[in-house]
């Protein structure tokens, strides 16, 4: 009976992360947010489950990728690529950098709470500001670099949001949000594959205290790729029709309710 609760839960949390990752309200900061009332996991899990979700824009973005594969002499893959592999390298570097000096996501939720609410309100302000503006359908360097900034943002404060904080920073900028969204998305599958792997390979090197749960991993991961399958296909078409006011009132109500409830 443990064993199976201990599975349910996993499921749980899996369908949290694949629900949650590609939608600007923080995956991470939903799975310390419910892990004060589930039985808590490692950093590990936490990061490696993401992968599943990756899978899923993998599969969603299947045409878009192989597109790029085929073109990839033309300038304007390149200069997509290259727009890419810059952001992903200011991540990269800086989450090296985090890496050395041992930081670690924090225990409490009243933080998440707090990044939620914040943003939640920026959100608001962002959409205010490109409220009726023209916005292109183009990712520039600046935003490029912006955007690679902003995913560090959203390690360091869970809560913040990566696929949040890169998609409204890009429109902040100027950027439309149906090529910002997309953007954001594809940049997750380096990003997040990255700090999957750079996770499990501490892991191994350095082995916890705890012995690995590779059953945890793999159920948690595999339950986040079915779920968040359907929130990015969902949210795709979301964006081509609507604001991100909603996720700002959702944000900013769950930063309150936890807080009262904590």
């Amino acid at each position: 009976m443990q064993r199976v609760m201990e599975w349910l839960q996993i499921i749980i949390l899996g369908i949290i992360e694949g629900i949650t990752e590609f939608l600007p309200v923080s995956s991470t900061g939903h799975l310390l947010i419910s892990q004060q009332w589930l039985p808590p996991q490692t950093d590990l899990f936490n990061i490696v489950i993401q992968s599943g979700a990756v899978c899923a824009v993998i599969l969603v973005f299947a045409e878009h990728l192989k597109t790029m594969a085929k073109n990839w002499r033309s300038a304007e893959t390149q200069d997509y690529v290259m727009k890419l592999g810059g952001s992903f390298l200011i991540t990269a570097i800086g989450g090296l950098l985090l890496k050395a000096f041992d930081f670690e996501l924090p225990d409490e939720a009243a933080p998440v709470a707090w990044a939620l609410m914040i943003g939640g309100l920026i959100i608001f302000v962002v959409e205010y500001y490109v409220k009726g503006k023209n916005l292109p359908e183009v990712i520039t360097w600046k935003v490029a670099i912006v955007i690679g900034l902003a995913q560090l943002v959203a390690a360091i404060f869970p809560g913040a949001s990566r696929s949040g904080t890169t998609i409204i920073a890009a429109m902040a900028l100027g950027t439309h949000r149906k090529t910002a969204t997309e953007f954001s998305f594809i940049l997750g599958i380096p990003t997040l594959l990255a700090a999957a792997g750079l996770e499990i390979v501490s892991a191994v090197m350095d082995p916890p205290e705890e012995p690995i749960r590779w059953d945890f991993l793999a159920l948690g991961a595999i339950v986040s790729l079915i779920t968040a399958f359907a929130a990015v296909k969902w949210l795709l078409k979301y964006v081509q029709s609507h604001t991100f006011n909603g996720f700002g009132w959702y944000r900013i109500g769950l930063g309150v309710l936890v807080i009262l409830l904590t």
